[in-house]
């Protein structure tokens, strides 16, 4: 039933979700504020008379000539980039862009399988063939990690004729692969390196954390500022090294991306970010990392739990990993990683970014305290000490790499029909499915469904996970290839 005209449901939720203060240890990364404080005050000076149209003082970004390509020579230099485009449809633009101006309708692009739905639609998008590479797998602890260099060989040397390999820079959970190799490897045959950078903002400004794409040699990589690095949510870059690819064609692809009234305050969040890390980045990213290690040493002592780290690096699938993801698996205490997020939400007011069957996922970034950081623990403590059953592991599948019938974009635009979940194995799916967050596909559009995938799509069910992706919201039915 239709609410009255007088509502605004929408901003009802926001400033409810504002007047609790919540302690996050989720995106974005400026934490209400606090990890940009320059431009937040000057945010609560100025309020929406910062939200101006393009005009000769400030520019456009659609051509920029002035303050904006200023600003975005300025993050280019920052970011160890030849040239840097300034997005205002996410990183989710920003990844379209290094897709459809590196792979042609057909050609091949080689892709980790645990990688974000912006990369399928990007694939719909261009009308380019993914070559599905399988992650390494930490059955402990029931998650994917990085790709393994060996991994990667192999699948160039079985598709010579692919035009690009995409990675991802770090994985949810913090892991890194061996991209200075990858590049090499990649570059001896003649392809592009994109890099998925979403989550590794902050790489490149403390020398304790893993290696940015840029100072790896990557040719493009998509950065979301807005997660670790502090600017407004939406807003993102991309960074192009001169060599393999025409940063001259990728900016008439990004003017595909791009809105014809971009908001000036995600562009003058994206300015005032770059200006923090390339000032104060060794500073307030090493705080972070100081806050992640004590938050994980004191985890570490509550029976039950354990935050990971740095000993599961391994020089292979896993050869950095970022110390600002504070990940805890939680089966020592018996719950599953759903139970206790909900429980530091409901019962503790603090929001942490993901959960799966094992673990949660808490972002530490440029915006959290020492107090936020002794909520988070001792909140835990509690949880453990009222809460655990005693060790048990959620069994959750870890899915193999799917079998491409045919290409995303052929999938799209194909006939489809709807049939029950349970009657879907075998068949080749007409729509994709994500958990969320993190929103990688659990099946992709034009992957054979199988009963593994359905089987894992109940147990998600069960601990009332967030699925999105289908047109049917409680994904009883699902779409599928066929008349």
């Amino acid at each position: 039933m239709l609410k009255s005209q007088s509502s605004t449901p929408i901003l009802d939720a926001v400033v409810e979700c504002c007047d609790k203060e919540t302690i996050h240890f989720d995106v974005p990364g400026h934490k209400g504020g606090r990890g940009l404080s320059d431009f937040d005050k000057i945010l609560r000076e100025k309020g929406l008379k910062l939200d101006i149209s393009s005009a000769k003082p400030v520019d456009s970004l659609n051509n920029p000539s002035g303050v904006i390509k200023q600003a975005q020579e300025l993050a280019a230099e920052a970011f160890n980039a030849d040239h840097c485009f300034f997005m205002v449809g996410g990183t989710t633009a920003a990844v379209h862009a290094m897709i459809m101006s590196t792979c042609k309708p057909g050609e091949k692009i080689i892709v980790p399988r645990n990688s974000h739905e912006s990369i399928i639609k990007g694939l719909v998008l261009s009308g380019a063939v993914p070559i599905y590479v399988q992650p390494g797998v930490n059955r402990e602890l029931g998650i994917r990690t990085g790709v393994s260099s060996a991994a990667i060989k192999e699948a160039i040397n079985r598709n010579k004729d692919a035009k690009a390999v995409l990675l991802m820079n770090p994985t949810y959970y913090g892991a890194t692969s061996n991209i200075s190799e990858i590049v090499r490897l990649a570059h001896s045959r003649g392809m592009v390196v994109l890099v998925d950078e979403a989550h590794g903002t902050h790489f490149g400004f403390h020398e304790d954390l893993p290696m940015s794409a840029m100072d790896a040699g990557a040719d493009m990589s998509a950065v979301s500022i807005h997660k670790t690095g502090g600017s407004l949510t939406q807003s993102s870059m991309l960074l192009v090294k001169n060599g393999m690819v025409d940063h001259r064609a990728v900016m008439t692809t990004v003017q595909l991306m791009l809105t014809t009234s971009a908001s000036y305050l995600l562009l003058a969040s994206l300015d005032a970010a770059r200006k923090n890390l390339a000032t104060m980045g060794d500073e307030l990213v090493g705080k972070a990392v100081k806050f992640s290690r004590a938050a994980r040493d004191r985890i570490n002592s509550i029976e039950g739990l354990y935050a990971f780290g740095k000993e599961l690096i391994n020089g292979d699938d896993i050869f950095g990993f970022d110390e600002t993801k504070l990940g805890v698996c939680v089966s020592g205490i018996g719950l599953s990683g759903f139970e206790v997020y909900d429980m530091l939400k409901e019962e503790h007011n603090i929001q942490v970014e993901l959960a799966d069957g094992s673990n949660i996922l808490a972002i530490v970034s440029l915006g959290d305290s020492e107090s936020d950081i002794d909520a988070l623990v001792e909140a835990l403590e509690d949880i453990s000490t009222r809460h655990a059953k005693g060790w048990r592991q959620i069994e959750q599948p870890i899915l193999e790499n799917p079998y491409v019938v045919i290409s995303p974009r052929e999938a799209f635009y194909s006939p489809k029909r709807t049939v029950m979940l349970e009657d879907a194995a075998g068949e080749v799916a007409g729509e994709s499915l994500m958990l969320y967050p993190h929103g990688i596909p659990i099946f992709a559009i034009g992957e054979r469904i199988t009963s593994e995938m359905i089987d894992y799509i109940s147990f998600l069910k069960e601990q009332s996970a967030v699925l999105v992706g289908t047109e049917d919201p409680d994904v009883e039915y699902i779409k599928i290839l066929g008349m």
